[in-house]
């Protein structure tokens, strides 16, 4: 089993291409869950994602005859670039399956670095199945994103840096796709640091390793489904799971909502942008999924920022509808002049400000002298959007919320 051995020996080959990366205490975070929370910026890493330690430590493990063959492996993108940026930086030929719905900045950013892309299947699962089968055909190296003791023993080296930054920790919360995060920082803090509690989060839609302790062995899902692209995998790893059910103290997960809503609340209150899979360890502090004391140190792990801007516009809105922020609503008026103004003057009379208004009266569903009214509107928390609503049902109004 990977040893801290395996991981302080990593950390000279990792040092020489990833950052260490920042330790930080969060006001903001910590006012709100009566907390010490210091969250580790591993988005703040090259490529963006804590992906490049281990595959740095793994192309830096191969044989000069797997170096002149090449590498290949699968990837949802983060794991991607880094092999991509390592592997160049050896001069090795790189590689890389990934799904064919991978975030396009993901795809273009591992292009960037000098990997070659093959776009192939739903899900990280798929990719990898290809990714084997071209390992076959062209006699590469495969470097697995998770399951292989010298990509843990160089993830792991994040621990070691938390060992440093912040010995009073407490608690470190730990993303969990397929196990080679949190098993190589398990590895290195358990050893470094005496009764530190470490707990793995993982996202609803993919929660295999929570199912997997349900049952008693490992399991694989079958599909996932969550914003939190970068653990989206079906199943986790072999290796992983071993050390998971050691040295890793309680597993829990998050729903999308979540992980939206600590996305967004990082990007307001920390002006940090992480990715969903980066957000989660972030959720689960918010959300009490695990419990903890008042005064107790917590470092969440923000393992990545990369982040589609598509996905980034998507994701804040469902945040900022879960704060009460933002609201969308359906009613009808009847189809004559100064109805739609006075609908807005109710609005404005509750200082809420109107993002958008579609007006429709065609629609089936309405009678042939009403026309249906669908607004956007930004307010300012749960109960004044308690308030608005009341106050248009007092004016008549029958109000649907949409989001």
């Amino acid at each position: 089993m990977l040893s801290l051995a395996d991981v302080e020996a990593a950390r000279d080959r990792v040092s020489t291409v990833a950052r260490q990366t920042p330790l930080e205490y969060s006001h903001s975070f910590s006012r709100m869950t009566d907390a010490e929370v210091y969250p580790k910026l591993e988005n703040f890493q090259r490529t963006g994602s804590f992906k490049i330690r281990g595959a740095t430590n793994r192309i830096a493990t191969l044989s000069d005859a797997e170096k002149e063959a090449g590498v290949i492996t699968a990837s949802a993108g983060n794991h991607a670039q880094g092999v991509a940026l390592a592997a160049t930086r050896e001069g090795v030929d790189a590689k890389i399956v990934m799904p064919e719905h991978a975030p396009i900045a993901k795809v273009e950013a591992t292009e960037g670095y000098g990997g070659e892309v093959v776009l192939f299947g739903t899900d990280y699962n798929d990719a990898q199945a290809r990714a084997h089968e071209i390992e076959e055909l062209e006699d590469r190296t495969y470097v697995h994103a998770f399951d292989d003791e010298h990509v843990m023993a160089g993830q792991g080296t994040i621990g070691l840096e938390i060992a440093e930054q912040c010995p009073e920790v407490d608690t470190v919360v730990i993303p969990i796709g397929g196990g080679g995060l949190i098993s190589g920082i398990a590895t290195a803090l358990k050893e470094k640091l005496d009764d530190v509690r470490i707990i793995g989060v993982q996202a609803e839609g993919a929660s295999s390793v929570a199912h997997s302790l349900e049952k008693g062995k490992r399991h694989e899902i079958d599909a996932v489904d969550t914003i939190a692209d970068g653990i989206a995998t079906r199943s986790v790893g072999e290796k992983p799971w071993e050390i998971i059910q050691e040295r890793v103290d309680e597993v829990v997960t998050v729903s999308d909502n979540e992980i939206a809503l600590a996305l967004t609340y990082l990007l307001e209150r920390s002006k940090t942008m992480v990715e969903g899979a980066g957000a989660v360890p972030m959720a689960a502090v918010l959300a009490e999924a695990f419990d903890y004391e008042e005064g107790e140190t917590i470092v969440p792990a923000l393992c990545g920022g990369n982040i589609d801007l598509n996905d980034l516009t998507t994701v804040v809105v469902r945040g900022l509808v879960q704060m009460g922020r933002y609201i969308k609503i359906r009613t009808e008026l009847k189809d004559n002049p100064g109805a739609l103004e006075r609908l807005v003057e109710i609005v404005a009379e509750h200082n809420a400000n109107i993002y958008a208004v579609q007006h429709d009266r065609t629609s089936r569903d309405i009678a042939m002298n009403a026309a249906e009214i669908v607004i956007d509107i930004e307010t300012h928390g749960h109960d004044h959007v308690d308030e608005l609503i009341a106050g248009l049902e007092a004016r008549g109004y029958e109000v649907e919320m949409l989001v």
